[in-house]
């Protein structure tokens, strides 16, 4: 039956149970109108079998077999652009989650690759099935090895880098927490790490539906960083940084209390050039910047990333069509590209056109996974452009 021939809904039709079953805020999707926005605001639509507009169309009318058949739900990168523009205010991103969560619940066909991940993160704590006590190989190649990466956890420093997943076992993104700690020797911060004793921090198996995992990683990850009494902890990892600002603090012992302040890496940067700790040289480059999904819309951190790259001399940066608020998802998020690969090299190749339309000879963003992506868009695209993490751009225009 189509969409069509279901007819006009009425009070009556709507199947209030089965949307209970797999929405908290039910009632709140009730007063979806149908006007489409989270369809056109949606970058997988395209290679969706229901557009999101559909599905909640589907849900209401208790069609749950089609809604629960569908891709759709898995294909969401869970970027919120829906979300923020929907003139409900209804949180699609989150209901498109609750659907994961209840087909996890109910033992219903999971992408294999998920149900992967979630062993993977359980038995390794990383998501790439490595040796956890490698978590510092990405340090291996700086010379000298600075000694505030010894072996050793330090007490009471001035900043804690939680590393995260992406930057201690993928090769593309090495040069991000290396650019960081070079940053804040030249700084004289004091800073240290968990070294292997970081764990993932969660959000990858939260974003499946798989939410009941992430306790025992945010309790593990926790106490690990309470016990070094830091005074910050900084990440240059946005999916981190969302997690430990909105997930972990209902299991820092029922208080949402850790002791120690979360910032994210432009955050603290934008801190540190303020007060003239980071001396920067002229760099005469012009630049566009991506906003990282879980760090604008999730958690509207927009103005320090843009403070970092306007504090650096003769730095020119041209915005993209759509930034901030409105900004493309680079297609990394939602775990996606581990069970369907093409939907975020599709995403992420439209994303880089924006970028190279502006006529900018670097891509600049403050997430692992989106330089991640937007790196591999670039090198199969052969787009003539770089792609740098903002610890990156900061440490060329140190080194000069």
């Amino acid at each position: 039956m189509s969409l069509k021939q279901l007819g006009v809904l009425t009070e009556e039709r709507l199947d209030r149970e089965f949307i209970k079953q797999v929405e908290p805020d039910w009632k709140q999707v009730l007063t979806c109108f149908q006007c489409g926005t989270c369809s056109v605001s949606c970058p997988a639509v395209e290679l969706m079998d229901y557009t999101p507009r559909q599905l909640w169309q589907l849900m209401r009318l208790g069609l749950r077999d089609q809604v629960l058949n569908s891709r759709t739900f898995w294909l969401c990168t869970q970027c919120y652009a829906c979300s923020a523009r929907c003139p409900r205010g209804i949180m699609t991103g989150d209901t498109m989650r609750h659907l994961r969560e209840w087909a996890v619940a109910q033992n219903l066909e999971i992408p294999q690759n998920i149900l992967q991940l979630r062993g993977t993160v359980n038995a390794t704590y990383n998501i790439l099935n490595e040796d956890n006590r490698s978590r510092m190989i990405w340090s291996q190649n700086l010379e000298p090895l600075p000694a505030q990466l010894g072996s050793t956890s330090q007490r009471g420093a001035e900043a804690l880098l939680f590393i995260g997943c992406v930057s201690s076992f993928y090769p593309q993104a090495y040069s991000i927490p290396q650019a960081l700690v070079q940053i804040l020797e030249r700084a004289k911060v004091n800073y240290t790490t968990l070294g292997d004793d970081e764990w993932c921090c969660g959000y990858p198996l939260f974003g499946a539906g798989m939410t009941e995992d992430v306790a025992r990683f945010a309790q593990h990850n926790i106490e690990q960083v309470k016990a070094l009494e830091p005074k910050t902890l900084v990440t240059t990892c946005a999916s981190c940084y969302h997690t430990w600002q909105h997930l972990y603090p209902a299991y820092a012992n029922g208080r949402g209390k850790f002791g120690f302040q979360v910032l994210h890496a432009t955050e603290f940067l934008a801190n540190l050039i303020e007060e003239n700790r980071v001396k920067l040289a002229k760099l005469p480059w012009v630049v566009t910047y991506h906003d990282p999904c879980d760090l604008g819309r999730k958690n509207g951190v927009y103005d320090a990333p843009r403070a970092v790259i306007k504090g650096i001399p003769g730095i020119t940066l041209r915005e993209m069509t759509n930034n901030r608020e409105d900004a493309m998802c680079c297609g990394g998020g939602g775990d996606v590209a581990m069970s369907e690969a093409a939907v975020t090299e599709d995403i992420a190749a439209r994303r880089l056109a924006q970028a190279t339309s502006t006529g900018a000879e670097a891509l600049v963003s403050a997430c692992q996974q989106c330089k991640r992506t937007l790196l591999g868009a670039a090198r199969k695209t052969k787009a003539r452009i770089k792609i740098l993490d903002i610890t990156e751009l900061v440490w060329q225009a140190m080194e000069k």
